[in-house]
């Protein structure tokens, strides 16, 4: 594969061509009687056409043929996505899995098929809520696209670098990059080796940079460094060209005799678009206390609540850490968020040894939890001098106002839901130095 090129920035206003075929953009209107090359213009809206200016997201494609030319739709059966959030009794207690699955080596299994729901909230047809899923794959998706009417993807690769075709261009995302694939846009994911990661989804409202506040202009995840593909377009004739849809919570297949990812060029800031995670600004304190990891955020999808989300996705990135007369690693907390965590590579600084790469934590809203013993008897006593923090690692986490429910598979059926969890705390003793 030639070196892919990109466009950067983080909701900009984007323009592109193939190479192939110059001036392939019409001129000053996004819909002539007839486009260059004979091509079809096709608008993909991400909001309403009334949204005010701001916030409205919209991207014109023009491609070689337009994307209503399938058969009719029907239920893709290999599927294990779910929104069935009433399948478990609830439990508030801390949840640790054990490193998820890869497919095993006599079964191929692609992007789509290897979709397993763990846990979430809300209902697509209302447009708000969240669902997290566990990827697993060892095979290329082959003649076959995916896309989402449900919401936007959040991809974070933990094995396995993932080639993604989309209508757009392609964009290879390597574990510590992460990418958005938003509503509606159609991708097709290849890959080199047996992958595995995770998906945050969020209905029908896209992600955003985190207002800055008193840090001022710069600072956290820099808009500069998100990446968008650049038009690249393919011509595919076959007999079946499958595409699976998601919509209202299930899956849908329906067939076309040519590639989805026929788009020449295209305009717009409706775009997906890639972040290296290395690149990530700290903010951090150089005093005392640790801050909250709000500090953490490169991206969010805000609730209509100001300043509550329906998901963050926040970073711990390696960083210096300098506090005095200080408790340096996470305190002990009871929040009225959900929390599930997820470790790309290396230890996280709070619970080294349980919580391993490929794996997960969740913990419920005002369930409380921090550092294990171990964690906390160095902490309490360590030499406060100036440290590097979370070396060689990247954990991260999913926050969420709402309530997460556990599906079957989350709970039983993945079979990866470690029940001696709790134990981590258990030896966490009274220092109590006052009267009796």
């Amino acid at each position: 594969m030639t070196e892919l090129q990109y466009l950067r920035g983080f909701g900009s206003e984007f323009s592109s061509e193939d190479p192939r075929c110059p001036n392939s953009l019409p001129k000053d209107q996004n819909s002539p009687q007839i486009c260059p090359y004979g091509l079809y213009a096709e608008q993909l809206s991400g909001t309403a056409f009334t949204a005010p200016r701001a916030e409205n997201k919209r991207s014109w494609l023009y491609r070689i043929r337009p994307s209503v030319g399938h058969k009719p739709f029907e239920k893709f059966v290999k599927t294990g996505i779910t929104h069935d959030w009433d399948e478990q009794q609830p439990d508030p207690n801390q949840m640790r899995w054990n490193p998820f699955d890869l497919p095993p080596s006599s079964t191929t299994m692609d992007f789509v098929e290897g979709l397993k729901t763990v846990c979430g909230a809300g209902d697509p047809k209302l447009k708000l809520g969240l669902a997290i899923h566990i990827y697993s794959a060892n095979k290329s998706m082959e003649n076959r696209a995916f896309y989402n009417a449900d919401g936007d993807f959040l991809i974070v690769p933990q094995i396995g670098t993932l080639y993604i075709k989309t209508e757009f261009g392609i964009m290879s995302v390597a574990p510590n990059e992460i990418c958005v694939i938003q509503q509606g846009m159609r991708f097709s994911v290849e890959l080199s080796e047996p992958s595995r990661g995770y998906v945050l989804e969020t209905f029908g409202r896209h992600f955003a940079l985190p207002d800055l506040g008193p840090i001022g202009a710069n600072g956290l995840a820099n808009p500069r460094d998100f990446l968008t593909p650049i038009a690249r377009y393919e011509i595919i004739e076959c007999f079946k060209y499958e595409i699976v849809g998601k919509y209202q919570g299930k899956l849908f297949t329906c067939s076309q005799e040519h590639s989805p990812f026929d788009v020449v060029a295209w305009h717009g800031n409706y775009v997906p678009y890639k972040y290296d995670l290395s690149k990530f600004m700290v903010i951090n304190s150089v005093s005392f206390d640790h801050c909250d990891p709000s500090i953490f955020t490169v991206l969010t999808c805000q609730s209509d609540k100001p300043g509550t989300a329906i998901a963050d996705f926040v970073i711990f990135p390696p960083r210096w850490s300098v506090q005095e007369h200080t408790f340096r690693p996470p305190y002990y907390h009871r929040n009225c968020m959900s929390e599930f965590m997820g470790l790309i590579l290396g230890e996280y600084e709070a619970k080294k040894g349980g919580f391993r790469p490929g794996g997960a934590t969740l913990h419920s809203i005002m369930t409380p939890h921090g550092p294990d013993k171990n964690c906390f008897d160095f902490a309490a006593h360590e030499q406060l001098k100036p440290c590097r923090v979370a070396e060689g690692t990247q954990a991260f986490m999913f926050e969420s106002c709402l309530g997460l429910a556990v599906t079957k598979w989350g709970a039983e059926t993945c079979e990866k839901l470690d029940a001696e969890y709790f134990r981590c705390w258990q030896g966490l003793q009274s220092n109590f130095t006052g009267p009796r």
